[in-house]
């Protein structure tokens, strides 16, 4: 069994010494599921990317802004948020890290 505040303080750490500010670690990948800790230093995003069939998002630690077709929605320690099968990005407004859970074709 993993260690999510384990791997948060880990991924943290290696976000904040890495030069682009963002690390990331696959915790999960059995058949079509992924569940993946990524790290981000405050101001350091994500660019817009294509979405999975289904995902959802869960902030671990921090303050991030999810974009969604020109959309901004801020979500916070604790929160959790199902995405939708659209572009998005992802922006940290302080040091942050969250769960990505994503389900693949």
């Amino acid at each position: 069994m993993d260690d999510l505040v384990q791997l948060a303080d880990d991924q943290a750490a290696k976000a904040a010494a890495g030069p682009h500010g963002r690390s990331a670690h696959l915790v999960v990948h059995d058949g079509v599921l992924r569940q993946t800790v990524i790290a981000l230093t405050a101001g350091t995003s994500l660019d817009e990317h294509n979405a999975p069939v289904a995902a959802s998002l869960q902030v671990l630690r921090g303050r991030v802004s999810l974009t969604i077709a020109g959309r901004h929605e801020e979500l916070s320690t604790g929160q959790l948020q199902a995405l939708p099968p659209e572009r998005h990005g992802l922006l940290a407004h302080v040091d942050s890290v969250v769960l990505l859970t994503a389900v693949t074709n």
